[in-house]
């Protein structure tokens, strides 16, 4: 098949899985953007969780034009992205116990904030620690997740469970196990995964829900502007300051 072939099946994919999250999803995506509106209404915080490359769909909420100022990333040092070098050692980080706890009792969460964790599989020990120690703390815990992998993989953290068991919000990326959409011949391993594309379209449409909660109930939501566009700079200045104490991405 051509490379055009490929990638045509490669968005199709992309786009039947982004379906099958509006028709199946709809109910879970409404709920983690009331979870998130709740939050802000009553004074707590936001923040959003991710290793590896489901760190990916977590920046992209924070500090983004059309975005809410008030969502923080959580990072956890050698985790968030995929410049750790040597790039074997984020994996093997996300299998270290206490790591979570840590991150969590020496930042910035209190009781009354909403976490969100993203994790694919949702079967290492860093994102299940992750939620069950925040709800421990006090926070209403959002997960992001393949929930597939939960028929089909074993645990990988001491708890046996996984991190769908650890949310008061559960939003199933739809993702098949191992992350790869396309098969061909003469190409010797599935491959083209999907799970960014659709995680971070799960996040927008989850803080897009929040905004438009948030609307209906009377609160302005504090959205970014691009800095790109005439006045976009002084606009986002008035809500930063505004928001000041819920925006840790400037300390």
């Amino acid at each position: 098949m051509s490379g055009n072939g490929l990638a045509e099946r490669f968005i199709d994919a992309a786009i039947g899985l982004l379906r099958r999250v509006r028709e199946e999803e709809a109910d879970s995506i409404a709920a983690a953007g009331k979870l998130i509106a709740d939050a802000f209404a009553s004074g707590g915080r936001v923040f959003a969780f991710g290793a590896g490359h489901s760190s990916l769909p977590a920046q992209d909420v924070v500090y983004r034009a059309g975005g809410l100022a008030v969502m923080n990333l959580l990072p956890v040092p050698g985790t968030v992205g995929v410049d750790v070098v040597p790039a074997t050692l984020g994996s093997a980080l996300e299998r270290v116990e206490g790591l979570a706890s840590a991150a969590l009792e020496a930042g910035p969460v209190r009781a009354g904030d909403v976490l969100v964790v993203i994790s694919l599989s949702g079967r290492n020990a860093l994102p299940v620690e992750m939620a069950s120690r925040a709800r421990e703390l006090g926070l209403k815990v959002i997960g992001v997740t393949s929930v597939a992998y939960a028929d089909a993989t074993t645990p990988q953290n001491p708890s046996g469970t996984f991190l769908k068991d650890h949310c008061d919000v559960v939003v199933d990326s739809k993702i098949a196990v191992g992350d790869a959409e396309l098969t061909a011949e003469g190409i010797g391993a599935p491959f083209a995964p999907a799970s960014t594309v659709v995680t971070s379209a799960v996040m927008q449409a989850v803080v897009a829900t929040a905004a438009g909660e948030l609307a209906a109930r009377g609160i302005t939501p504090p959205l970014l502007r691009s800095g790109n566009v005439d006045g976009g700079h002084e606009w986002n200045g008035r809500v930063m300051e505004e928001y000041a104490d819920r925006i840790f991405y400037r300390r």
